[in-house]
């Protein structure tokens, strides 16, 4: 019943828009899975994780096999596959995440080597029967890898609302903790605060982002949108703050600019028919695109700021907690 209200919304968006049905329901998924992304990313990037969410997105492959699997088994019918798939995507991303946590603390190993462990048990176990599964069901390994925005289906736009409902005030609640357990845990500590829930809390709502994400942007590109907007932000903001919105911002704005390349640009080859760039590849290829302009902006700026008595933007800074404050290595700043 949701999805079928939210059906009708989305037809009367369009009808007042005087736009193609398909073209609100991109922006609403880009609205949706971009400003959950830039709100995480500035969290990925700035704990190097950027590793971490790219095999997160990539135990997705696994978990969309078991989620197809086993509906075939059991023989659902399309609507509880509808359910069941996402279903299987989310909870094996989790399990995946924490598992990913619970062995790195419990042997010592690198972040890398431990991630390379689960990320080759997920691409393993996927390739296994994957490529049976799309032989005798509805699954689509082109969308899986490279999303679909212009035709993603109603339920998964009511996934990703679900997700910004749930995730997003669990995020704000807990943020300037995530901050502190991340940065300096020997003194969140020290201030009572739980670090160990706090990184599987974190993990959590990472997986959610990342597994709902897929049918929008694909696995290949999600990564993408989680880190780029980000590391284009770290070049261009003197807190964390700053860097949190405009990882927000960035990831939008870079969203919507590559849909609309793609719904106004073509390609001619030959006497063929005029095709469209896949929207994905372009919201990525902006989002690049910004992050070396940041950097010739960056590098410009500093090179003037202070003939004009402008602060100088602080590329390449690490920003440490100290008590209630974010402080690096040049003076003092506020977290978000």
């Amino acid at each position: 019943m949701p999805v079928e209200w939210l059906a009708e919304f989305v037809t009367v968006l369009a009808d007042a828009a005087g736009t193609e049905l398909f073209v609100v329901k991109g922006v609403l998924a880009i609205l949706l899975v971009c400003s959950m992304c830039g709100m995480l990313g500035s969290m990925v990037v700035g704990n190097r994780m950027a590793f971490f969410s790219d095999a997160m997105a990539h135990c997705a492959f696994a978990g969309v096999s078991i989620g197809y699997l086993s509906v075939l088994l059991q023989g659902w019918d399309r609507d509880t596959a509808s359910w069941v798939v996402p279903l299987a995507m989310v909870a094996f991303g989790a399990v995946v995440g924490v598992g990913i946590v619970y062995v790195r603390d419990q042997t010592g190993l690198g972040n890398d080597t431990v991630i390379g462990v689960f990320f080759a048990l997920a691409i393993g176990f996927g390739a296994m029967v994957f490529q049976a599964l799309s032989a005798v069901s509805a699954l689509n390994p082109e969308h899986f890898l490279f999303g679909n925005l212009v035709l993603i289906p109603e339920e998964d736009l009511f996934y990703l609302i679900v997700l910004v409902v749930v995730a997003t005030p669990l995020f704000a609640w807990r943020y300037n903790q995530f901050v502190f357990a991340s940065f300096n845990p020997t003194l969140a500590r020290t201030r009572g605060l739980a670090v160990n829930l706090n990184n599987y809390l974190f993990i959590l709502i990472l997986a959610l982002v990342v597994n709902l994400s897929i049918k929008a942007v694909g696995a290949l590109l999600i990564n993408a949108m989680l880190v780029v907007p980000a590391a284009t932000a770290a070049n261009l903001s003197r807190n964390l703050r700053q860097m949190f919105w405009l990882s927000v911002l960035l990831c939008v704005g870079a969203g919507l600019v590559g849909f609309a390349l793609r719904n106004n640009f073509e390609l001619r080859l030959g006497r063929s028919e005029p095709v469209q760039f896949g929207a994905s590849g372009l919201i990525v290829v902006t989002s690049v695109l910004m992050f070396f302009g940041s950097m010739l902006f960056a590098a410009v700026w500093n090179r003037f700021a202070p003939a004009l008595g402008l602060s100088q933007l602080p590329l390449h800074r690490k920003y440490h907690v100290h008590g209630e404050h974010c402080i690096h290595d040049q003076g003092l700043g506020n977290c978000p």
